[in-house]
């Protein structure tokens, strides 16, 4: 069972804001909206008749899009919650049944299989639940909705455009919540551009086939910016001396810096001195802690929740070998509410924290370990209810 939407969308960059893109109002208006601009842009009049023919709003769509809850866990509760030994027996097992498919991505693409395996246990449970809504909805919903129509309406003419080729049906497609589609879960906009014949059959189908939905992915990786045959993530111990506020992704060193300052790899050892990385420790100072290698970011143009690119790139690394990781004994965190009354008093403060919404971002991070320096405490950036009652 999946146990997390993946909002793939958010990472969609475009040049509009949202004040520049239509939005709300009478939902009929909005859609001939919709298709009077796809005129503009050159779609077949009778194929955007048959195309936007039974679009509706679909409030289980918007009631998705509201729900996402599972992000407030930490890291320790989110990747028990989604890595189980069933999940890496089925990867290891599908990693043999795919042997030629992964090599060949490996080879075109530098991608390693671990990455596209735990993507693909993630956002489909290796294929078995892809989502039950109709996709042309969902992406008409959210173009709709005032919220960020900016992204989502981009994605309405690239399914327009797919659906013109043969590759997409309004009636019968379907995904999840946020318009995602296949096995890896891809936006239509970026089955557009880095859709792969991976099969041979002439046709590049994600909900039926392994090899397309892997080789898309990893095409779409690539164009992401992943570098081949670099690391991405990689668990280390620290010194006790280490300090704390070199930690996390705003401070890049060298791998042959890092281990000058104590660093070292839990098991095996480093990779490359040369290569720049980032310690991260999602839990604090006695909690897991991790390097960050260039390829890691790349996971933030798939998914923004840092919670779940930890998660998926270290469950990439356990499929090719690594061992569990070191919890330690962590100190213990906000729930959903203290975090919330944490990013208001930090907002209160001139802090850019972004949304009140009781998840522990890159902005509230970054407040909490500026607010923790001057406090004279532990700059881990890891909030506790310590902090919270000296603010």
């Amino acid at each position: 069972m999946r146990l997390i939407s993946l909002l793939a969308a958010m990472l969609i960059g475009t040049a509009a804001t949202a004040q520049d893109v239509p939005c709300g109002g009478s939902f009929s208006s909005f859609v001939n909206g919709l298709k009077a601009e796809a005129s503009e842009l050159g779609h077949d009049a009778g194929a955007i008749n048959r195309f936007f023919a039974g679009v509706q709003k679909s409030d289980s769509v918007l009631k998705a899009d509201r729900r996402q809850g599972i992000f407030q866990d930490p890291f320790i509760t989110f990747s028990r919650k989604l890595i189980s030994q069933s999940r890496l027996d089925k990867g290891r097992r599908l990693s043999k049944d795919y042997d030629a498919i992964f090599d060949r991505i490996e080879r075109d693409y530098g991608v390693s299989r671990g990455v596209l395996l735990a993507f693909w246990a993630f956002e489909t449970d290796y294929g078995s639940f892809q989502g039950n809504l109709n996709t042309a909805n969902a992406l008409v919903t959210l173009a709709h909705d005032c919220r960020r129509p900016e992204i989502f309406r981009p994605q309405v003419f690239a399914a327009l455009s797919l659906f013109e080729q043969g590759d997409f049906d309004p009636a019968t497609t379907t995904g999840a919540w946020a318009g995602e589609i296949g096995m890896v879960q891809m936006l239509p906009k970026d089955i557009l551009e880095n859709g792969v014949d991976g099969d041979g059959d002439g046709r590049v189908t994600l909900k039926t086939s392994a090899p397309d939905a892997l080789m898309s992915g990893a095409k779409m990786l690539s164009h992401l910016g992943w570098r081949p045959g670099e690391p991405w993530l990689q668990e280390i111990a620290l010194p006790s001396d280490f300090d704390w506020s070199q930690a996390g992704l705003q401070t890049e060193l060298s791998v042959a810096d890092w281990e000058r300052l104590g660093v070292r790899a839990r098991t095996g050892h480093l990779d490359d001195g040369r290569l720049a990385a980032s310690v991260i420790l999602p839990q604090g100072r006695k909690g897991p802690a991790f390097l960050a290698y260039p390829n890691f970011r790349v996971y933030f143009e798939w998914n923004q929740s840092f919670t779940y690119v930890l998660t998926a790139a270290y469950f990439g690394t356990r499929l090719r070998g690594a061992p569990v990781y070191e919890a330690g004994n962590p100190e213990q965190g906000l729930n959903g509410d203290q975090m919330k009354r944490l990013q208001a008093n930090l907002a209160e403060r001139g802090y850019d924290v972004g949304k009140i919404d009781g998840i522990l971002g890159a902005g509230t991070r970054a407040a909490v370990r500026d607010m923790q320096q001057k406090l004279g405490l532990p700059a881990d950036a890891w909030p506790t209810a310590d902090l919270l009652n000296q603010l």
